[in-house]
């Protein structure tokens, strides 16, 4: 029997991400969302590409949940980008509302799927799916240190004129300025950054990384990224379906570890056919340690305006 994941939202990351897994025959796709017509148009314009592209699965796009029925893997994309004028709290509460609402109707009709998140504020929507759905930890994931870690892995390889595929990196922490690229262990075919580049470079190189999202909405003025997030999102979904077991940095609800209790948080994990397999806990210094909780504290700030206002 083929496997089915679901994409609920057909913007940009929705709708490139449904057509890498598509590409990528690791599933059937329904791709869901409110605007009618979208997700029916865009489903069948890339199952016009199949023929052309070589790929052999069925593609659905859909207004309503029915057609989601026993999916594997569900990806999270629905929600607003942040506007001018708009608080973060705003951002937060609109936001909270959609994911709640498409968590509750896709956990009713796959109650054994896994949940990936790629709405942003990333970690608190995690947060509120979990809620929602009522699923153990092990399949609800948040889309973002996968993503944050690619642009630190572009920046290094661009610096140093090597081949991205040379270079290993972890970004660890919340999704945003407090996210903490590990720098120790960075390394490009196993040699340090910090043999290959002094200092000043790292730290511009880590600030860049931590920038990555608000360089693009500075160049593109009317939109976000959404290439590179629909490529991060998709190899979770490969890696979850294939059962690679592929060791990512993930956002996923700890308790206890890195000392951190009930919130997601990004950090390493073995991603498999059950999902979240096994949470890494690796022995940090203290000063990445205080910049996790840093970033912890930062991801609490969030949940505690969602636990106020939706008592």
């Amino acid at each position: 029997m083929r496997k089915k994941v679901t994409v609920v939202g057909a913007g940009n990351v929705g709708a490139n991400t449904a057509q890498k897994v598509a590409a990528k025959e690791l599933a059937d796709v329904v791709l869901v969302d409110v605007v009618e017509g979208v997700p029916q148009g865009k489903s069948l314009d890339m199952l016009e590409s199949a023929p052309v592209e070589g790929y052999d699965v069925k593609i659905t796009g859909t207004n309503g949940y029915d057609e989601t029925a026993d999916s594997d893997i569900v990806v999270i994309t629905a929600g607003i980008a942040r506007k001018p004028g708009m608080s973060r709290d705003d951002l937060l509460m609109t936001n909270y509302g959609v994911i709640k609402g498409v968590t509750e109707q896709v956990a009713k009709r796959s109650p054994n799927a896994i949940l990936i998140l790629v709405t942003n504020p990333l970690d608190a929507m995690c947060w509120t799916a979990a809620k929602a759905s009522g699923f153990p930890r092990e399949r609800v994931i948040g889309m973002a240190g996968v993503l944050d870690t690619a642009r630190f892995r572009t920046f290094i390889a661009e610096e140093l004129n090597v081949s991205f595929e040379n270079v290993t990196a972890m970004v660890l922490g919340g999704h945003g300025d407090t996210m903490v690229p590990l720098v120790r262990f960075t390394n490009v075919s196993g040699i340090p950054i910090t043999e290959l580049m002094d200092q000043q470079t790292i730290d511009r190189l880590v600030q860049r990384t931590r920038d990555g999202g608000a360089e693009i909405v500075r160049h593109l003025k009317t939109g976000s990224a959404y290439y590179a997030p629909a490529a991060s999102t998709c190899e979770m979904v490969e890696s979850i379906l294939k059962d690679k077991k592929k060791v990512l940095p993930c956002a996923v609800h700890l308790e206890g570890e890195y000392g951190i209790h009930g919130l997601f948080v990004g950090v390493p994990v073995k991603l498999g056919a059950k999902g979240v397999e096994q949470i890494y806990e690796i022995k940090l210094s203290a000063e990445e340690a205080g910049a996790l909780k840093k970033s912890a504290a930062a991801v609490q700030e969030l949940v505690d305006v969602l636990k106020e206002k939706t008592k």
